[in-house]
């Protein structure tokens, strides 16, 4: 994959919005009910460039660049999802926007969650995909090679696709092993978010590969968390989840994949604009 394959040519705006503390970048597409849109870690919003014409075909889809990430420059900070979460949600007031639905991917997944558990009053409708929500979720030799992400890895990641934007976009392109730094630390930080899902006001959608980072199993636990998969659904859905919730294990997917997949537009769509939920 190259860099390239990330990108749509959809036309979009961008903008800055100082908020929390930070300049966050972020760029508009089309129109519709909000839609904000978080991108996985190392990554920017460009990484949804294949499926952006059909999300923003029917919303107005919002794309910021997380701390450090793409166009926005990183602060003094640790990367933390409850921080950019707070990110968020202050760019949510600073647009004005009422209840926006919140779609994130891998670490923008995890920001998505959080935003809806800390701030539910300012979230429509949540989709987090490829977000494992405790962290020995997933398999013994991904957490490995997790242990392996710092500066020193810099070298070897130059000819990848996350190399490649960060050098393109960002504003301070040096910074590149300052994040892989960063990243490495966060996600050794043990971490279980069972009572904050159980918890969630807001209908949400959990979103995975069939062979993403975790196994389904773990995905499927977490729907049942939301009150998901513990019992026939029923003639009329008077079975299915009380909160709206769902849950879709994409075919034929993986954790590197997903986030272009014309699947994953397609069921995120399907639960947004359900209003029957």
């Amino acid at each position: 994959m190259t860099a390239t394959d990330w990108t749509s040519g959809a036309p979009g705006t961008g903008h800055y919005a100082q908020v929390n503390g930070i300049n966050l970048y972020f760029e508009t597409h089309g129109s519709g009910r909000p839609l904000i849109l978080l991108h996985g870690g190392l990554g920017s919003g460009e990484m949804f460039g294949p499926i952006l014409p059909a999300l923003a075909g029917r919303h107005q889809v919002i794309a910021p660049d997380l701390q450090g990430h793409g166009r926005t420059a990183d602060i003094d900070r640790p990367i933390d999802i409850r921080f950019m979460a707070d990110d968020i949600a202050a760019l949510i007031d600073h647009l004005g926007l009422d209840r926006p639905d919140v779609v994130g991917y891998s670490l923008g997944g995890g920001v998505a969650l959080q935003t809806a558990v800390r701030y539910p009053a300012k979230v429509g409708r949540l989709v987090a995909a490829s977000a494992h929500i405790w962290r020995d979720a997933i398999y013994p030799e991904m957490l490995a090679q997790q242990g392996q992400v710092n500066a020193a890895a810099a070298e070897f990641m130059k000819d990848t696709p996350m190399y490649e934007l960060y050098q393109r976009v960002a504003p301070h392109p040096e910074d590149f092993p300052r994040l892989l730094d960063k990243i490495g630390e966060s996600m050794a930080v043990d971490f279980d978010f069972t009572e904050e899902v159980r918890g969630l006001q807001v209908p949400t959608l959990i979103v995975a590969a069939d062979a993403d980072m975790a196994p389904p199993s773990h995905y499927a636990e977490v729907f049942s968390l939301l009150d998901g998969g513990l019992r026939d659904g029923g003639w009329m859905g008077e079975g299915r989840p009380k909160g709206g919730h769902a849950l879709a294990i994409l075919p034929g997917l993986t954790h590197y994949s997903i986030f272009s997949s014309p699947l994953f537009a397609a069921v995120t769509l399907a639960f947004l604009d359900d209003h029957s939920r």
